[in-house]
């Protein structure tokens, strides 16, 4: 056999070798109509017979961040596991079965969506099976596998749907958001961002009405491989848009609020956001969306808590009742593990390598805007604070002008914004470590494990989780830590 025909048959057999190891893309699955009362969203969960008359409301924003991220959202869900608070009623409760909504962004979506699936089962399993595992390697080694190579060359099938299976084998178990919908957990959600118009993209069914589709068919691994799909390192996760073939209808209030030649105020930023969802409607135009790491619209996972804060705002204003009125107090845990590592740069005449500068290009836009996040959650409480203290002032007592009453009619929460982050320690030697941390799928066992522990020495020391405990009449019963009663308590 002649060496050219010898080739040719090599390449017969690899051609028909990665042939037949093609994959197809996974298809999420249209729906014919919606249905306002089923599906995952957050009315339909508020529900639940636990959640009836609640005048708390608690959030955890778990940040992007790889396993840095994974394990020090982790650590908060182990200090409101231990922590346990006597409240109001004199009842004794674990302030994680008090938790609302998590909302979890790359490595925080990890977290959050295994908390949603296995509750207490997680505390058993989260470390072993994902926190000290090289995730990343796996990744790697099953992209340079040629078995692999077929798949990978198929249309849509990309590097991050290969993840999404190693993070349904690993941690998933084949679930779907049909299994949250029916489990006891809190309401889970998890975003990415749109690659072609930068806008957030939150796995909820709110979301999914717009496009037409099931979201309790797609399985939890490929939500978090989009949310985590960093672009470049990893493909973009593909969903079909079938939006405008389901009978969607927005509520009547946006279209006031999208009509609006002047959005009302503070409400702009949100409007911005139901109007780029709105679009998905269109599916003519927009048959596919493209979805990568959410940390790129929002690493913080604060933009969805902000921009449902601003149209309760808004909404209170024009006398529209919202799912919140009678809420009292939201608790914000802001769980933030970005680093930014101190370099040496400025010391020489030479500028940073081209990879360098990438990083640091696209990082720091996305650190400052985490920050204003933050701020703009803080500045938010301050203004509710100060115009209910007006509108309750005797020098309203008489006021007969309804136009000023409307200007101060605020939601009656009080907001607590808690910051956990590195910066937040009190150890300039353990916050050094921590921040140095890199943004990956795998990290030394000793770095998973400080990162778990730092949130217990965080929590306690921040004055707004003090000043909720106090304004809520509650002490805590035992410090996580030692299981010893705590040296001073809050109380009324």
């Amino acid at each position: 056999m002649s060496r050219l025909r010898r080739s040719r048959l090599w390449g017969i057999g690899l051609i028909a070798l990665l042939g037949g190891c093609a994959a197809t893309r996974p298809i999420n699955p249209p729906i014919a109509q919606v249905e306002p009362q089923a599906g995952y969203r957050y009315e339909v969960r508020q529900a639940r017979a636990k959640d009836t008359g609640k005048d708390t409301l608690i959030i955890l924003a778990f940040s992007g961040g790889g396993t840095r991220a994974a394990a020090f959202s982790y650590g908060v869900l182990e200090f409101l596991r231990q922590t346990q608070i006597a409240n109001s009623k004199g009842q004794t409760v674990r302030l994680l079965d008090e938790v609302d909504v998590i909302t979890g962004v790359s490595g925080g979506s990890f977290t959050a969506l295994a908390y949603g699936l296995h509750g207490e089962k997680l505390f058993d399993i989260y470390e072993s099976a994902f926190l000290k595992r090289d995730v990343q390697g796996e990744i790697v080694s099953r992209s340079l596998s040629p078995s692999n190579w077929g798949k990978l060359a198929s249309t849509g099938w990309g590097r991050s749907e290969l993840a999404a299976q190693i993070y349904d084998e690993i941690l998933f178990n084949g679930a779907t958001y049909g299994d949250l919908i029916r489990g006891n957990a809190p309401m889970i959600l998890a975003s990415a961002t749109d690659l072609s118009t930068g806008s957030r993209f939150v796995f909820s069914q709110s979301t999914f009405d717009v496009i037409c589709s099931d979201l309790s068919a797609l399985p939890l691994s490929r939500a978090a491989s989009a949310s985590s799909a960093v672009p470049v390192v990893l493909s973009a996760v593909t969903l079909n848009n079938y939006g405008g073939t389901c009978n969607m209808q927005m509520p009547s209030w946006t279209e006031q609020f999208i009509d609006a030649a002047d959005p009302p105020r503070p409400a702009a930023r949100a409007i911005r956001t139901l109007k780029a969802t709105q679009a998905y409607a269109d599916s003519v135009k927009r048959p596919f969306l493209h979805l990568v790491d959410g940390g790129v619209a929002d690493n913080l996972g604060m933009r969805s808590v902000l921009d449902t804060f601003e149209l309760i705002e808004a909404l209170s204003e024009r006398g529209e009742r919202t799912p919140f009125d009678g809420v009292r107090r939201i608790i914000v845990f802001v769980v933030n593990s970005i680093s930014v590592p101190p370099t040496d740069w400025d010391m020489s005449e030479e500028p940073p390598g081209a990879v360098a500068t990438m990083l640091k290009s696209s990082g720091t836009p996305i650190d400052l805007n985490s920050f204003e996040n933050v701020e703009q959650l803080k500045d938010l409480a301050a203004r509710w604070r100060t115009m209910r203290m007006v509108a309750n002032s005797k020098a309203m007592a008489t006021n007969d002008d309804p136009a000023l009453a409307k200007v101060l009619s605020v939601p009656m929460a009080e907001i607590y914004s808690i910051d956990v982050s590195f910066a937040a320690l009190d150890d300039k030697a353990e916050f050094d470590y921590l921040n140095r941390q890199p943004t990956t799928f795998v990290l030394p066992p000793e770095a998973v494990d400080r990162l778990r522990a730092a949130p217990a020495k965080i929590i306690p020391a921040s004055r707004e989780f003090q000043r909720f405990l106090n304004d809520m009449g509650a002490t805590v019963a035992a410090d996580p830590q030692t299981g010893n009663a705590p040296k001073a308590s809050a109380t009324r």
